[in-house]
């Protein structure tokens, strides 16, 4: 039975942490742009408060949940039991992306472990929480976060990294504007 749910509440928290992977869900305001739904994995989700949390962004071939919030602002977290008991919980809210020049992007990085791959935090003021069954999200054994995220980015380095989202990350695949005209403060 599902049901919508006030804010993050200690239990939540706790679930929310355990959890080993989040997806994230944004779309343009033209019903001919493409909607975004991204993977996310590795210890990057933080509650921040009953109505915040926060992921580490990091550099990645498209600039889609970027591209999106900087258009309309609108995301949804989804998290759904692999292990343990069934439950798919979303966050539904306004995101916004700090990039390293942001006042709080320094504020909020030490939350999250060390990684030369950093290309924005994703702060999101979540509107509506809800919490579904999930009785048919099958049963899975966590094994090991990839290595290969980290590796790539420790072999580009720095500078390499900043190249590749000169290149890569500058609009959506719709032409949405990403790190363009942002390009110098992605630089980490």
């Amino acid at each position: 039975m599902g049901k919508t749910l006030p804010q993050i509440d200690d239990d939540l928290k706790a679930w929310i942490e355990k959890q080993k992977m989040f997806f994230v869900a944004t779309a343009p305001l033209s019903p001919e742009g493409h909607v975004n739904l991204s993977p996310k994995g590795g210890d990057s989700l933080r509650v921040l408060g009953p109505l915040t949390v926060a992921y580490h962004d990091f550099t990645g071939s498209g600039v889609e949940t970027i591209s999106h919030l900087r258009e309309n602002g609108r995301i949804v977290i989804m998290l759904c039991a692999f292990e343990g008991g069934p439950r798919i919980v979303r966050l539904h809210g306004r995101g916004e992306f700090l990039l390293p020049d942001h006042p709080d992007f320094g504020k909020l990085l030490p939350l999250f472990p060390p990684n030369i791959g950093s290309r924005s935090i994703i702060r999101i003021q979540v509107d509506r929480i809800s919490s579904s069954c999930g009785f048919q999200v099958p049963l899975y054994e966590f094994k090991a976060d990839r290595t290969v995220l980290d590796e790539y980015a420790r072999k580009r380095g720095a500078e390499g990294l900043y190249e590749y989202r000169c290149e890569n990350n500058v609009t959506s695949i719709d032409g949405l504007p990403g790190l363009s005209g942002l390009a110098d403060k992605a630089r980490t």
